[in-house]
């Protein structure tokens, strides 16, 4: 038996048992078109404002469409000097963007939804699935919170702690320990079904293990939406205090949308194989604004070749661009050789 020597988001290179010639999803592929997608889904204008567009090939990148209006993303308070109004500021903060992304290479797309209005933005490759790495530990969290709450399960001080840890620094060790303590690959059903990654799956050729998914960025957007809407509002409080004091190795992402925005990050990095040779993804989820007002999900499947440093930047300035942050965004990048 051999194994594939891999980094998941909080550092530690794990050792992935697999076949000796495992199965490979092939990639489609197709040129890529000239521009990207930048369409904002009016709130009542469509069955499900947050659902995912129409399936697209993961190697190109669809046309941009100029929205209707704005979710309400710039800064509150009519006109700005030099600009003109709060829409078309934002307005050009979702073009820029756009272009931003249209610039980096690999699989990469973002989702941004207003809470408040219902309306979403997003950009380039948003339901193509790409190896979650730790994001997924969010939707442990949740779902261990949630049973314990229905007395399902029994949370001791350890496990809390390993949550606790899971959310700051996003330790490998807790997640493993906590799957396979409380119920290994029997809580996917609840994170499909209950939390809305529909697109959630695991990798043919690998254990059932929380560090062999992949997912959408529509799926993350629908967990963090889950957390934000429907759980337990003192199970929230927690969720939310814990991803907005998350240790320096996660102070990147959904974090470069700045500390005056209040935001809030779980992030996941790791190398991983897929059809073309082993490759970084950088991936970032939370929430923005008072109240909570954004949940932003981005995913980026680089290229093989190209550093974390590279997937981390691009992931966190793409934020940074929407909320009118500074760029480059000012970001802690894991070490490439320790995962820390």
């Amino acid at each position: 038996m051999t194994s594939a020597q891999l980094f998941n988001g909080g550092g530690r290179r794990v050792a992935r048992p697999r076949r000796p010639a495992p199965p490979r999803r092939a990639l489609r592929s197709t040129r890529l078109l000239a521009a990207l997608v930048a369409v904002l889904v009016l709130a009542g204008c469509s069955p499900d404002p947050t659902g995912s567009p129409a399936s697209r090939d993961p190697s190109s990148a669809p046309g941009t469409a100029e929205p209707r209006s704005t979710s309400g993303l710039g800064p509150a308070g009519g006109r700005q000097p030099g600009t003109g109004s709060a829409d078309e500021a934002q307005r050009r903060r979702f073009a820029a963007a756009a272009t931003l992304l249209k610039s980096k290479p690999g699989v990469l797309g973002i989702l941004v939804r207003d809470r408040r209005t219902g309306t979403s933005w997003r950009a380039g490759t948003t339901d193509h699935p790409i190896w979650t790495a730790s994001t997924i530990k969010l939707a442990m969290v949740v779902g261990l919170l949630e049973r314990s709450r229905a007395g399902e399960i029994k949370l001791d001080s350890a496990a809390r702690r390993q949550i606790a840890d899971m959310l700051n620094f996003s330790s490998d060790d807790a997640a493993t320990a906590l799957w396979n303590r409380y119920g290994r690959d029997g809580q996917l059903k609840r994170f499909q079904q209950r939390y809305g990654m529909t697109g959630l799956t695991t990798v043919a050729g690998y254990a059932r293990f929380w560090g062999h998914l992949k997912c959408t960025a529509e799926d993350l957007q629908r967990l963090m939406s889950y957390v934000l809407d429907d759980l337990d509002p003192t199970d929230r409080a927690y969720i939310v205090g814990a991803m907005r004091s998350v240790g320096s190795i996660q102070r990147w992402g959904v974090w470069a949308a700045g500390s005056d925005k209040h935001p809030g990050t779980k992030d996941g990095w790791s190398i991983e194989p897929d059809p073309g040779g082993e490759h970084w993804v950088t991936n970032t989820v939370g929430f923005v604004g008072d109240d909570q007002r954004y949940v932003v999900a981005v995913m980026y499947q680089l290229p093989p070749g190209k550093g974390i440093d590279v997937g981390v930047h691009a992931v966190s300035d793409l934020v940074a661009t929407v909320f009118g942050a500074r760029t480059p965004a000012r970001v802690t990048v894991p070490d490439p050789s320790t995962g820390r």
